[in-house]
Order: C-alpha cells, then structure tokens, then sequence
C-alpha cells in the first residue's frame, strides 16, 4: 500500500486510500469487524467519519467494533452540519468532538473536519475552538470538507493551525475541480471555474485533497462503473484494467490516484471485495495517455 505524508506534514503519514464509514450503520457488528480487517489488511489505517452519519450511530458502531491497537490507525471525523442549520461555532465544534470522541471510545481525534461552509462563520471563534480542542489534546490535526479556496484562505488567517485536509468530490465523470484548468481563455461552460481555483490553490499551500464519491456520477445518482449509461467510459475502463490485470474499479482509483496533486481516496464501501478492487488501484500507474483516453471517455473534451 503506497503510503504518503499528510497536507505536507511529514510527521502525518498514512495510506492512499481511506475508508469511509458513512454506511457501515448497515452492517452487523461482525461483518463491520471483518471490513475493518480488510482494510488493516490491505494496508488502510485512515478511516474517516462525520457526526451526522447515522446520527452519530456510525461513529458508536466503529468504537464499539474496532478490536486493534488506536496508536496505529488515523481517525478523522466531521463536524458542524445540524438539521437546517451550518454551525461553526466554538460551542457546537467542541460539543460535536466531545460526542464523537465518547463515540469512538478514543480519548482524541487525528483530524478535525469542518464538514460544509457556514456563511455565518467567524474565523476568530473557529480559532479558538480548535486551539480549546488542541490544548486539551483531544484533536491534533485540522482541515475542511468542500471548501473553495477563498474559504480556506479566510480560515487559515485567524486558525494557527495548519489546514491539512480538504474533503472534495471527485471522479472520472465529476471532474469539476479539473475542467477549467483545460479550458483557461475559453469561451465554453467548461471554463467557468465554479471552485475558485481550489485545486492549485491546495497545491500551492501543501493541502491535500480527499476525494469523496470517487465512484459516482452527479450528486449520490449512483456509479458510473458497470452502468449502461456509461457504455464508452466503461469500455475504456475494461481495455485499461485487461491490460493491467485489474478491475474497472481499480483502474478508476488509479486515475485519481495519478493526478500529481497527490490526492487520497475517501472509498465509502461495505463489501470487503470492493474495498480490496479499490486498495489494487494503487498498484496501478497509468500512462498519460491513458489518463486521457479515460477523461475523454467520460464525455469530456479537450481545447
């Protein structure tokens, strides 16, 4: 399992892909356990969680199914979605993490998200939360989910601690973050830059970025692989994964995996099957040929 250091960190390692634990509400204690040792297994030791996930049920199912050593795994979790409301308060970022912690029956979280952007957000209390969180040794490490640059950068101004995490959706058929980087100086739907350039900008300043929904097509609308929908990316997908001796699913782990950005893969699956087809994709390292070959695949054009 291809390891890497974490937002530039090079005291935060961990593997390329993630496991995430959104659905694992449906699973049996065991059949949790047994994904759990899939992963560790196959070389996963960053699992990723959100207060909201089943009400929290997610993150009390994974404490209580967890049997390893906490020292050897990262536990990342989210916090500040509430029904109808986005809340990045100092009151409601601790009192999330102090759930999620009795949750998980660990006594500190890796990482802290803050999980969607709060337009009444004020830095200078996301600050001091997070240095309160800090100094009680109960999160160590912070960073955000579906940020755009300039929200990072009015972040980061008041947080003294480095982001090193932005959660994004990305995927062979929602390629958003990528498009208008093709299509700088055009006149085309593709160059309008929705994301306020948070790919390079999370480059330039060492964030790395997780994709989430690596395996989907539009917002939750289901996978693109094995779907009819998708005849011609599939077919390309099959060609590349013949020739590697692969799945589809490895191969499009594998594309991701290939952008330079250095990105990790958030795999939110519940089949132990599955999740060892994603951890394969880091065996893989496509061609820039072939990188393209499955971009065009999916619809998309070049200048």
């Amino acid at each position: 399992m291809i390891t890497q250091t974490i937002g530039g960190n090079s005291h935060l390692q961990s593997s390329r892909i993630i496991m995430g634990c959104m659905r694992i509400d449906s699973l049996s204690q065991h059949d949790l356990q047994y994904l759990i040792d899939t992963a560790i297994n196959n070389g996963i030791s960053y699992f990723d969680h959100a207060d909201i996930y089943a009400n929290g049920y997610c993150e009390e199912h994974f404490g209580n199914s967890f049997r390893g050593n906490r020292e050897n795994i990262v536990l990342q979790t989210k916090c500040g979605i509430k029904s109808g409301v986005f809340d990045f308060s100092k009151q409601h970022i601790i009192s999330s993490v102090e759930n999620s912690l009795s949750r998980l029956k660990t006594s500190y979280i890796d990482i802290l998200l803050l999980h969607r952007p709060d337009a009444l957000v004020e830095p200078e209390e996301v600050a001091e939360a997070f240095e309160t969180l800090f100094q009680q040794g109960k999160v160590l490490h912070f960073g955000v989910s579906n940020h755009n640059s300039h929200q990072l950068a009015l972040l980061q101004k008041h947080i003294q601690h480095k982001l090193l995490i932005n959660q994004l959706q990305f995927s062979i058929m929602h390629s958003g973050i990528i498009d208008a980087g093709f299509n700088v100086n055009m006149n085309t739907e593709q160059a309008i830059d929705k994301n306020g350039g948070v790919l390079d900008y999370c480059r330039l300043n060492d964030i790395t970025i997780q994709a989430w929904s690596p395996f989907t097509y539009g917002f939750f609308e289901g996978t693109f692989i094995d779907n009819e929908r998708f005849w011609q990316l599939n077919q390309t997908l099959h060609k590349i994964s013949t020739k590697y001796n692969v799945s589809k699913t490895a191969i499009a782990t594998a594309w991701i995996l290939r952008h330079p950005a250095k990105m990790q893969v958030v795999a939110g699956t519940t089949k132990p099957n599955r999740l060892q087809e994603i951890c394969e994709g880091t065996t893989v390292t496509l061609t820039r040929e072939e990188w393209y070959q499955i971009y065009l695949a999916a619809g998309n054009t070049l200048p």
